[in-house]
């Protein structure tokens, strides 16, 4: 009863405008639960260019320019994984999961060109996204499920390291990308997230990733999420069509 009562309360919040989900705070002040971590409530988006292509990027059709968010602008791939990134790249149209209008998986989901809505617990961080109705929960200080799992957004645990919002994340199948341009990684994809609050208005989104069948070491990529401060702001319907 107490599960299925915090589910409730959070998608009540859900329905809610974000302006009503956190306490008003004096100017440059980062918002804080009753827990006294940081209250992350809110809805938020990226201005960059990395659902097209996380690396630097010329403009081309359907593309705008962009620069990378990887950390050196260099992804590590092995040899063999080389020629399945360009190969990737070259059916892209046609190729890349969002086409199919699969769920985008972790990272990626989070920076693609829609808001999203975190609503935060001390148990549990729940992260609404406008696109397609997905729904992620990261649920605090408990272990992963064990066993070989496949699932679209893997399974988030999550755990604070003073201000930061550190997600684990594990049990990807290998049906997603990074990006458009074709960025891959295997079922052994290894996500740590890392949500920093930089103020009250943004945060500081860092990503480690591994994957030992796809990329020689450990790599990175960060970027700025960006609140959301207009009147009334909330979430709207994104429908994906497969053609």
């Amino acid at each position: 009863m107490v599960a299925a009562a915090a589910v409730v309360t959070l998608f009540s919040l859900a329905l809610l405008p974000a302006s009503a989900q956190t306490q008003p705070t004096q100017a440059g002040v980062v918002p804080r639960g009753p827990d006294g971590k940081p209250d992350l409530s809110g809805i938020w988006q990226v201005i960059n260019t990395a659902a097209w292509d996380i690396q630097d990027h010329a403009a081309q059709l359907g593309v705008p320019a962009g620069q990378g968010v990887v950390e050196g602008n260099e992804i590590p791939y092995l040899p063999a994984a080389v020629q399945k990134k360009k190969e990737n790249f070259e059916n892209r149209m046609t190729a890349d999961p969002e086409t199919k209008c699969y769920l985008p998986g972790v990272p990626r989901v989070t920076y693609t060109p829609l808001p999203f809505q975190i609503i935060q617990a001390t148990a549990q961080v729940t992260i609404l996204y406008e696109y397609a109705h997905a729904v992620r929960n990261i649920f605090m200080g408990s272990p992963h499920l064990p066993g070989k799992i496949e699932w679209w957004m893997g399974d988030s645990r999550g755990h604070w390291e003073e201000d930061t919002l550190v997600v684990d994340v594990i049990h990807f199948n290998n049906e997603t990308w990074f990006d458009r341009a074709g960025n891959f990684h295997s079922e052994e994809l290894h996500v740590i997230e890392r949500y920093t609050p930089m103020g009250p208005d943004h945060i500081n989104y860092e990503v480690t990733i591994e994957d030992p069948l796809v990329f020689s070491r450990p790599w990175k990529m960060s970027m700025i999420l960006y609140r959301h401060k207009e009147k009334n702001i909330q979430l709207l319907e994104y429908e994906c069509f497969s053609f």
